[in-house]
């Protein structure tokens, strides 16, 4: 269905080429959208988180009195420094307001001293985040913000989330001491955004795609269609409907195309018209020569037979003339009786006369009426004919003439040698075989043989006296059988003709019990194939073995 159906490859190309078009577009514009989005995000965090670091630190370093007063105070452990810090950095002061994010506090010095907001606790840093403040601290670099992305678990949370952390340093002058400082922004907003982004890219490159590949099956309904006609249109022209013509409509390329075709069915229904007219006249003129010439030759004929007859009396030369005359008569009859059989095939007029017939004795007939001529060209007939009966419903007399056609052939050009005539059969088919040991065929030769008039050799005469017309009017009988009549030749290997008819008339032929190739050939190449060189690796030891 792929091979045959262009729509098909059309609309399924297309959408190919638009699914790979869109997985790249969507893919470069998520990708776009999520640097975008987190990048964005990111920096609003870091800016948050830097201006929070300044609200620390000022709150942090007060003036030496409220200083003095916080230590005095953190000292008797009554109240914790970054208390009033957390309050003012996370908003839960006088208006009450949340931050979207979470602080983390954290003085290294004194180890008790750290505050934070919502669920956050100090194992919640990553290690890595951590690790990074604490040697920028150990360099004196305070200015420094880390920020990492990270899947954390916070306490009473089943799931973990995905968190922005932003780390930094503040640094306290007048107190000498370092804070880190942890903000937690959680990304599930911005996760929420991009995967509803990339539901929506899914689902408008999906229909895209769709929309596409009805576009491209609608234009391509649009171009296949004419087409499609165009093609049946030509079957059925072929099929011998030369009336048949396309539908032109407006004066595109496919209206064009139309009229093209109609102007081409227009004239090849003209030509064949002519040609049937003008085959027509020949098949007419040979049959009403063929029958006009009989009167004068029949004439001509009886004349001769009396000059025939009375040769013995004449000088030698006229005795040689009367001969000559007798014999190129016969053969003319002959060549006039196969023009008018010729000439009845071409007119659809042959017919066949069924009977059940045993093929071992139409043979026996056919090699009887071809011995005179065969002792005269000093050749054997071999006959292989089955112990069992091969019965067929044949038209006895064409059989007969084609086995005397291929008969007289074999004699002609089998050089003197034996002719090997072979009968087989099966269940569906009878074959006969007729084996000559002369000249061959050459490549191509054995299609050639079966028309009118072929000589393989014109310069060479004939020498039974043939019409040239024998083989091709044994094919047509064989083929009004709905049989076959098959040839097989090489040069200096003689030829073999086969022919195989169905042993019930009408069926069709699926094989011939005969092997068109003859059998001695067969066992050669056999024989040759299994006798090729084959080249042995020499044993171990270096000892090889030429002679073998």
């Amino acid at each position: 269905m792929w091979r045959r159906s262009l729509q098909l490859q059309v609309v399924t190309s297309t959408l190919v080429i638009s699914v790979i078009v869109v997985v790249v577009l969507g893919t470069f514009l998520f990708g776009q959208i999520n640097k975008s989005v987190v990048d964005s995000s990111q920096q609003s965090s870091v800016s948050d988180a830097f201006a929070d670091r300044l609200q620390i630190a000022d709150a942090l370093a007060p003036d030496t009195d409220e200083q003095t007063k916080t230590a005095d105070t953190a000292k008797s452990g009554a109240v914790n420094p970054l208390d009033e810090v957390m309050d003012t950095v996370t908003g839960s002061g006088e208006d009450g307001s949340k931050k979207r994010y979470d602080v983390l506090i954290l003085n290294p010095a004194i180890p008790g001293q750290s505050r934070a907001s919502g669920s956050v606790v100090r194992s919640s840093v990553p290690p890595s985040l951590r690790a990074n403040l604490q040697r920028y601290m150990r360099n004196h670099e305070y200015g420094k913000p880390v920020g990492i992305h990270q899947q954390i678990k916070f306490p009473g949370e089943s799931q973990p989330r995905l968190t922005f952390v932003v780390g930094g340093v503040v640094h306290v002058p007048t107190s000498g001491q370092n804070y880190e400082v942890y903000h937690f922004f959680p990304f599930t907003e911005e996760e929420e955004l991009l995967t509803n982004v990339r539901l929506a890219i899914v689902v408008v490159g999906l229909g895209l795609v769709l929309l596409l590949a009805a576009i491209a099956y609608l234009v391509a309904r649009q171009v296949v269609s004419p087409v499609r006609l165009a093609r049946q249109a030509a079957e059925r022209l072929a099929a011998g409907k030369l009336d048949e013509r396309l539908k032109v409509r407006g004066e595109d390329d496919l209206a064009r195309l139309a009229n093209s075709f109609n102007e081409m069915a227009a004239n090849l229904a003209l030509k064949i018209h002519q040609l049937e007219e003008l085959s027509q006249v020949q098949r007419q003129f040979v049959s009403d020569v063929s029958h006009e010439l009989r009167t004068p030759l029949t004439t001509v004929r009886m004349a001769a037979d009396l000059l025939y007859d009375a040769r013995e009396d004449f000088d030698p030369m006229a005795s040689r003339s009367a001969e000559l005359m007798q014999a190129q008569l016969e053969r003319f009859e002959a060549m006039l009786a196969d023009l008018l059989e010729i000439s009845r095939y071409d007119a659809g007029a042959a017919t066949l006369d069924l009977e059940p017939v045993d093929v071992r004795d139409v043979v026996l007939r056919a090699i009887g009426d071809s011995e005179a001529l065969a002792e005269r060209h000093s050749t054997r007939f071999e006959l292989r004919l089955p112990n069992e009966p091969c019965m067929a419903e044949i038209d006895n007399r064409r059989v007969e003439r084609i086995l005397r056609n291929l008969l007289f052939n074999a004699i002609e050009h089998g050089e003197g040698r034996d002719v090997v005539v072979t009968v087989g059969a099966d269940r569906d088919a009878v074959a006969i075989a007729v084996r000559d040991h002369g000249i061959g065929l050459k490549n191509g030769e054995d299609t050639l043989v079966f028309d009118r008039f072929w000589r393989a050799d014109p310069s060479r005469a004939r020498t039974i006296g043939g019409t040239g017309l024998g083989l091709a009017i044994s094919r047509e009988d064989a083929t009004l059988h709905g049989g076959w009549l098959q040839a097989w030749g090489q040069p200096g290997e003689g030829s073999q003709f086969r022919l195989t008819l169905p042993r019930a008339a009408g069926a069709d032929l699926k094989g011939s019990p005969l092997s068109l190739v003859p059998p001695e050939i067969e066992m050669r190449r056999t024989w040759r194939g299994a006798m090729t060189p084959v080249l042995l690796p020499a044993s171990a030891d270096g000892g090889g073995h030429d002679d073998d």
